[in-house]
């Protein structure tokens, strides 16, 4: 890491990878050292923050989207003295809903017994707005990008998606300043879900929806995504806290 410049850690969210980070690599690499975490075969969210803080220096802006951002409040909570700022796009901290761990088992057979073209044709189009379901060029890097991971890899993300740790200690212990972004056209994480996390952190936190925006919105709307992360990266810049 450049010494010089301030670090951007990113974390990619269930089955994502620098893919939807593309155009925030792009904008942010010229002014801060940038990281996009891999978990690797990490099967719970404890382990997939320890990795993102083994390869993170030693202080850092942090960006989570989907289970990225619950991995990111998971940072917060072992090592809160490393973030500088943080933000939380298109997610949610609502613990194990009733009929969440049927939905989801019910992706995860799809991927062992059909294969992960199967499971993107069923899980990816959701994800964005209805404008993009069908545009082959716009979602042939995502669909690519689903279909790199295995069903394995697949069965563990969920596991860590479904023994999540409860978020509370670590939304309300929250210090730094902190930014809730959602596409409007999230149906997987509406934007009232986030309007309640933006309500329960208070203080310094600031919250923006982008327009024209599914739950992939630092892929699908990344000049609003990046607009609103450049204010907010550049005050951290500055330093401080709340």
């Amino acid at each position: 890491m450049n010494a010089a410049k301030p670090a951007l850690v990113l974390l990619p969210g269930l089955l994502c990878d620098e893919t939807v980070w593309r155009a925030q690599v792009r904008s942010f690499s010229g002014k801060a050292d940038v990281f996009v975490a891999d978990y690797g075969d990490a099967d719970s969210i404890s382990l997939m923050a320890e990795r993102a803080l083994d390869a993170a220096p030693g202080r850092f802006a942090l960006v989570g989207h989907s289970m990225g951002a619950r991995v990111a409040l998971e940072v917060m909570r072992m090592a809160p003295e490393k973030v500088e700022r943080l933000a939380l796009l298109d997610t949610g901290v609502h613990r194990v809903q009733s009929g969440e761990h049927e939905k989801r088992q019910r992706l995860v057979d799809l991927a062992q017994d059909k294969g992960m073209e199967a499971l993107c044709n069923a899980w990816l189009p959701p994800m964005v707005h209805p404008k993009y379901r069908e545009d082959d060029v716009f979602m042939r890097p995502l669909r690519e990008m689903v279909t790199r991971f295995t069903p394995d890899l697949f069965a563990r993300q969920i596991r860590a998606l479904l023994t999540r740790p409860d978020t509370g200690p670590a939304l309300d212990a929250i210090d730094c300043p902190v930014l809730v972004g959602v596409g409007r056209q999230d149906e997987w994480s509406p934007v009232r879900q986030h309007e309640d996390i933006f309500a329960r952190i208070g203080g310094d936190a600031k919250m923006v929806v982008f327009e024209e925006a599914g739950h992939m919105a630092p892929y699908e709307a990344p000049q609003s995504v990046n607009a609103a992360l450049s204010e907010w990266f550049s005050e951290a810049s500055v330093g401080g806290g709340r």
